[in-house]
């Protein structure tokens, strides 16, 4: 095992809370090890730590698991960039924090607006779905 993995496990490990580690944490220790998101949720899937507090809101909340809910109204901007994006009728959870970028809103505001046009987001960064 490299020294690197050796970090990455033990960063991991110190920033889980009871056996879970936060989504924006998970990030943080990618973006500070410059490594991608998905070996962060490789390394806390192997050592049984849960994945929690998805940015989008999808998954990890308690105890409604899910706290997303649709959106009263989807700006028409949000819509065409949500539908621009769309893979097989789904939109992946990196484009959703791209299009939230672009746009400057928040990550839950695009998932709200998924959730009131019916779009599933899929392909979590982290694999946790």
């Amino acid at each position: 095992m490299t020294d690197e993995m050796k970090d990455l496990e033990r960063l991991v490990a110190e920033k889980a809370e009871e056996g879970r580690l936060a989504c924006a944490a998970a990030f943080s220790i990618a973006d500070g090890m410059l490594v991608a998101p998905a070996l962060v949720g490789k390394v806390a899937d192997e050592a049984k730590i849960r994945l929690n507090r998805c940015q989008l809101g999808l998954f990890g909340y308690y105890p409604e698991k899910r706290i997303v809910t649709p959106a009263s109204a989807v700006a028409p901007a949000l819509e065409s960039a949500i539908r621009g994006a769309l893979i097989d009728g789904r939109l992946e959870c990196a484009a959703a924090w791209e299009i939230a970028k672009s746009l400057e809103v928040a990550k839950m505001d695009v998932s709200c607006a998924c959730e009131a046009l019916g779009i599933r987001i899929k392909a979590c960064q982290l694999g946790a779905f």
